[in-house]
């Protein structure tokens, strides 16, 4: 896609879709350098919960619960580094990705973190 300005975020910011940003967290599996957008994480994050979606009821059918789960393990990796990604993005050290550890308050500043506009221009993580 192309590249178009953000004004908001002061930068030039890579717009992506779906199926590019499923391409991109599955080429980088275990990438924990450099930078995601916010449309990389959260469209990846969609295809993610629809093919687990998908894969819970071909789960449902079977009567066992098996793809599901390699899907989970599969993704579960990937999950987290481009997680840390979208820290850098926003300025933040990728540590702050174990704040998910304090139940409930962890998640939901998480998700504040993943919501925000990103640096303007480079910071210390590209």
């Amino acid at each position: 896609m192309a590249n178009t300005m953000d004004a908001a975020a002061g930068g030039y910011t890579r717009e992506v879709g779906m199926v590019e940003a499923l391409k991109l967290f599955f080429s980088n599996y275990i990438n924990f350098e450099g930078r995601s957008n916010r449309g990389e994480l959260w469209w990846a994050a969609l295809a993610l919960f629809l093919i687990s979606l998908a894969l819970g009821l071909v789960d449902a059918m079977l009567g066992m619960q098996l793809f599901g789960a390699i899907f989970s393990l599969a993704t579960l990796v990937p999950g987290i580094a481009i997680g840390v990604r979208r820290l850098h993005d926003i300025d933040k050290s990728g540590w702050w990705y174990l704040i998910i550890l304090v139940p409930i308050v962890g998640a939901l500043v998480l998700i504040y973190f993943f919501v925000q506009k990103p640096t303007p221009g480079p910071n210390r993580f590209g």
